[in-house]
This record gives C-alpha cells, sequence and structure tokens, in this order.
C-alpha cells in the first residue's frame, strides 16, 4: 500500500483533503488505501460543477470490478471544478490517486474540522484489514 501524504487531511470514508490550509478552493480525491480496497477503479461519477454540497452527503461513486462505493462530500460548499480525465479514464485513481486521479474541487463554506491528519488517518487504517 502507498504511504499517506503527511500534507493533506483525510476523512473516515477514505477520501482525501488538499488546500485546507491554503484558501477556500480545496481538492478531494480518494485514498490509495481506498483504492487497494476497491481494486480496478471501472467507473467515476462526480458531482456537477455548481452543485451545493453539505458535509457527508454522498455526492457520487466509484466503480470497481468489486463494488460500488459512494463519495461522501468531506465539507461544504459549490463544486467549482470536476476532474473530466479520471471520468473518462478511472484507472487514475489507482494509479495516481493523490494526484491525476483528484476527482473535483470545491469552495469551502463554513469549516473543515472534522477531517483527520495522516496520523489520525494512519491509525484509522491500521485498525482495518
Amino acid at each position: 500500500m502507498s504511504s499517506i501524504p503527511e500534507d493533506l487531511q483525510y476523512t473516515k470514508e477514505h477520501e482525501w483533503v488538499a488546500g485546507v490550509d491554503d484558501g477556500l478552493t480545496l481538492t478531494v480525491g480518494i485514498t490509495a488505501y481506498a483504492a487497494d480496497a476497491l481494486g480496478d477503479v471501472v467507473y467515476v461519477q462526480v458531482p456537477e460543477v455548481g452543485a451545493t454540497i453539505g458535509t457527508g452527503d454522498a455526492i457520487g461513486e466509484v466503480e470497481s470490478t468489486k463494488s460500488v462505493s459512494d463519495i461522501f462530500a468531506p465539507v461544504s460548499g459549490e463544486v467549482v471544478e470536476v476532474n473530466q480525465a479520471v471520468v473518462d479514464d478511472p484507472s487514475l485513481v489507482n494509479s495516481d490517486s493523490y494526484g491525476e486521479g483528484w476527482l473535483f474541487r470545491i469552495r469551502l463554506e463554513g469549516n473543515a474540522d472534522d477531517l483527520l491528519s495522516a496520523e489520525e488517518y494512519t491509525a484509522l487504517t491500521s485498525g482495518e484489514s
């Protein structure tokens, strides 16, 4: 399994969030841990640009050869960009979870207080099989 980047924050639903310390527009993807658990990703549905979403809302899905998993909003805000490359080539989620495999960008409304640090996420995933 890939190492967990220290500069990102995470959710208990196995998503990563970048840019929390940089400003109001955050980049969201699913973690390598989740991608490994899913197996080969064959379909990604992301929210539409302009959609207003709330923390914890089911806003899309990732389908693999094994299962279908919901994507949950890690924070509240407005979707400002989606990664068309990952929609066109879902395998990017497996091959580059923390890079080209990002899913969408959101303009944060409110706070991102419920996100986990890399250390907290490592502890969460080390307790799972």
